[in-house]
């Protein structure tokens, strides 16, 4: 394998970096040092500013989507529920959690993009899903009030 090659699979295992790259805030040497990539650090920096000169600056995302905040969800056994993962079902009046639901013009890259929001304000996600037009991400009660506002930010536009 190239040390070219090497270097993009050693960033690919690090969204941030791939991250940092596409938004061009890298120290490119500082960035090769954190790399195990078998190499001079100064060929796998050289490496990292050609991958990213190839990468895009265009969002990730469009969306567009109505926001809103349904409190109270807790897991049920059975039955429909606001979000299903498995055997897990969270419906509204069932516990203590708050649901932040978007609905519109949503998709898997946009939940990537609010849970790397809620994460950077210190929001703990419970869970969370994406699909036919709705995005859910489950908090604490307390964590409503930001999520719905981090949530509007990254996809209500």
């Amino acid at each position: 394998m190239s040390l070219a090659a090497a270097t993009r699979d050693a960033v690919r295992e690090r969204p941030f970096l791939y991250d940092a790259l596409r938004a061009g805030v890298v120290n490119y040497t500082a960035a090769a040092r954190t790399l195990d990539v078998e190499g001079d650090t100064d060929a796998v920096a050289t490496a990292l500013r050609r991958f990213a000169d190839e990468l895009t600056d265009e969002p990730v995302h469009e969306s567009e989507a109505r926001v809103s905040m349904r409190s109270g969800l807790g897991r049920v056994e059975d039955g429909d529920g606001a979000l299903v993962v498995g055997d897990i079902r969270l419906r509204e009046g069932a516990g203590s959690l708050t649901g932040i639901v978007a609905s519109g013009d949503v998709s898997p890259p946009a939940l990537a993009d609010v849970l790397g929001c809620l994460r950077a304000g210190d929001i703990a996600v419970r869970a969370a899903g994406v699909g036919e037009g709705s995005l859910v991400v489950v908090v604490e009660r307390r964590d409503g009030p930001d999520a719905l506002r981090v949530v509007e930010s990254a996809v209500g536009r």
